[in-house]
């Protein structure tokens, strides 16, 4: 795949029709005339970090950040979102903080993501723009946005975090909080299946375009927002 050389003209990158990538609104008989935009692919990697400093989507897009357990997606998402953010790893702290210390995670864990899931519903019936973390293994999730940016009238959008799986581990033991190891083979041949689909520019049913991000691009990253 060739990697784009210019992505802006300013510090930010707009992933909206003003630079190519594709808004797909819900446009009647589409459908009928086949005339869905192709997805496209933005790749930031292996730039030493003269990167763009910001990426800005249409005001009713919804953006999925995914990578393994361990990326920084989190760390990301708090640093540069400047709209809504739906991330599980904040529900899970809301819920740690309130149960006893004795009781195992696995026993609360079916709660925490129904709060998860119940808070992302609730943002998404805004009609904004929402940022919302994914760990990548769940597809029906993906699936779940894409159709709500096209009732919407918007589109979905991916940004991967493309991290090896030393960083990711190192990442995991940094926050003091890990996964299985069983857990996290899922996560690595999930990520994978989605970076090594990305690279050769095909994306997820209803994901109108992807970033691909190493830890470099990721640490340049100031803003994730919404135009309008």
């Amino acid at each position: 795949m060739n990697r784009t050389t210019a992505l802006a003209t300013g510090s930010a990158l707009a992933a909206g029709p003003a630079l190519g990538l594709p808004a797909q609104p819900q446009v009647p008989g589409r459908e009928a005339s086949g005339a869905a935009p192709a997805p496209v692919v933005r790749d930031l990697r292996d730039r030493a970090g003269h990167s763009p400093h910001g990426l800005l989507f249409g005001p009713r897009d919804l953006v999925v950040v995914t990578g393994l357990p361990g990326s920084g997606k989190s760390t990301l998402m708090k640093r540069a979102v400047t709209g809504t953010r739906i991330d599980s790893q904040d529900t899970r702290d809301r819920w740690d903080a309130r149960v006893p210390r004795a009781l195992p995670y696995a026993l609360y864990r079916p709660l925490v993501r129904l709060a998860h899931y119940t808070g992302l519903r609730r943002a998404l019936r805004s009609g904004e723009g929402v940022v919302v973390h994914d760990c990548g293994t769940q597809a029906w999730v993906r699936a779940w946005l894409a159709r709500e940016a096209r009732r919407r009238g918007g589109t979905l959008h991916m940004v991967l975090l493309d991290v090896t799986v030393d960083t990711a581990l190192e990442g995991q033991r940094e926050r003091g909080r890990g996964v299985s190891r069983y857990a996290f083979r899922r996560h690595r041949r999930a990520a994978s299946h989605l970076l090594r689909a990305a690279e050769k520019g095909r994306l997820p049913k209803g994901c109108g375009s992807t970033v691909l991000l190493d830890r470099a691009a990721a640490d340049t990253l100031r803003r994730i927002g919404f135009t309008g």
